[in-house]
């Protein structure tokens, strides 16, 4: 059975599909969530779902090797970030080789970086639309290797929706939530078995 670790900052709704696909399969489970946000609604997701779950602070993950000893602990297969928005340090990365991914809402390399994350995203992309109406524009998930840059890892999966110049934020947000429902619970499947 493959373990999952799973890194989220906020509502969790990503999370919670990973958890309830492998919830019932015989290859792999998620043991453990954590979050940099005690009061994210993640935890509280992970919990009613019978997942052990925690919050840490910066102090944790940067200043000190709490949350590298507990995932040593944990002894993952495949971590997942489902909407983590702190950079992942070196030192998690290089004890844990091809076992980090994270899940981005756009097609990178566009719309991706520092700061390119959520609804600062669909508002980058809602107003590219909208400057060139006339052309066909699109957006997604990308799926990739987590490196020491924000969004540089090498892609594992991309699916697109189009865009269109009546699009708002919110309605972008919306498609883009849908791809990964769709998705990224399947692509974690298939990184695993192709890793196995």
């Amino acid at each position: 059975m493959k373990r999952i670790v799973i890194f989220a900052s906020g509502n969790g709704s990503n999370a919670q599909r990973i958890i309830e696909y492998f919830r019932d399969r015989t290859d792999a489970r998620v043991v453990q969530v954590l979050s940099n946000n005690k009061n994210a609604k993640v935890l509280e997701r992970a919990k009613s779902l019978e997942v052990s779950a925690f919050s840490f602070n910066r102090m944790a993950l940067y200043d000190t090797d709490d949350v590298l000893h507990l995932l040593e602990a944990t002894r993952p297969d495949l971590i997942v970030l489902a909407g983590f928005l702190w950079l992942f340090p070196k030192k998690i990365i290089s004890h844990f080789p091809d076992k980090i991914i994270n899940i981005h809402p756009a097609l990178l390399p566009e719309f991706g970086g520092k700061g390119m994350y959520g609804k600062y995203v669909h508002e980058a992309v809602s107003a590219f639309a909208k400057a060139q109406p006339e052309q066909t524009t699109y957006t997604g998930i990308t799926i990739h290797k987590v490196t020491p840059e924000y969004d540089k890892g090498d892609i594992l999966f991309q699916e697109k929706t189009v865009v269109t110049a009546t699009d708002t934020p919110e309605s972008i947000a919306a498609k883009v939530h849908q791809l990964e429902y769709d998705h990224f619970p399947a692509v974690i499947a298939d990184y695993l078995a192709s890793k196995s």
